[in-house]
């Protein structure tokens, strides 16, 4: 019985072998193409967030101008979600980036 305790205390520990994997650009076919789109995709998301500030402050004037605290708010907190709207399509590539550093020091 004692055999067998120390047996199982004494196994060796297996440490997993040191992985590197990095991305690779040159694997699949099209990924220019695809970088291409997603290029264009956060151009697109900006000119609509430039819309919507537009169109959100206009809504938050004529709420002011006419009294209308609802339509007020509605037209700041349009303003506000343009803003983060913008702020994430313009550091999304930063905030990839970083997260992707972060997760390989993990």
């Amino acid at each position: 019985m004692f055999d067998l305790a120390v047996s199982v205390l004494t196994l060796p520990v297996l440490v997993p072998m040191d992985i590197n994997i990095d991305p690779n650009s040159d694997g699949l076919p099209g990924i220019a193409q695809l970088r291409t789109i997603v290029g264009a995709i956060m151009t697109v998301g900006l000119i609509l967030s430039v819309l919507a500030l537009i169109v959100s402050a206009i809504v938050w004037g004529f709420g002011a101008n006419s009294s209308n605290p609802h339509l007020a708010g509605r037209g700041k907190i349009g303003v506000l979600v343009s803003c983060g709207a913008a702020v994430i399509c313009g550091a999304s590539v930063t905030l990839i980036n970083f997260f992707w550093n972060v997760g390989q020091q993990v």
